[in-house]
């Protein structure tokens, strides 16, 4: 059973002040979700499998592949300026 010292002991672990109706209420809705859990604990799982996860999971992801669409050159004559073949960029202090 919640009760409102343990609501203001994980408020206080939490950082968080909250007005006596705030605990009143979060105790209540603490307390309901303990005993949503306590059913669920109630319920036969010895014949059931365990799972990992619920779907069959399948990497959808694609191959990664180098491509150059771009030469060098073609890069580096975007540059306002280069240096050694790089972007020379204004200094930052």
């Amino acid at each position: 059973m919640i009760t409102i010292k343990d609501v203001e002991h994980v408020a206080k672990l939490a950082r968080l002040e909250l007005t006596e109706e705030e605990k009143e209420l979060y105790t209540k809705q603490l307390g309901d979700v303990l005993k949503y859990v306590d059913q669920m604990n109630e319920v036969d799982t010895s014949n059931v499998k365990p799972m990992t996860q619920v779907i069959d999971f399948v990497n959808v992801m694609r191959e990664d592949e180098v491509h150059y669409d771009n030469t060098k050159e073609e890069l580096m004559s975007n540059a306002p300026e280069e240096e050694n073949g790089f972007f020379k960029v204004p200094k930052i202090n």
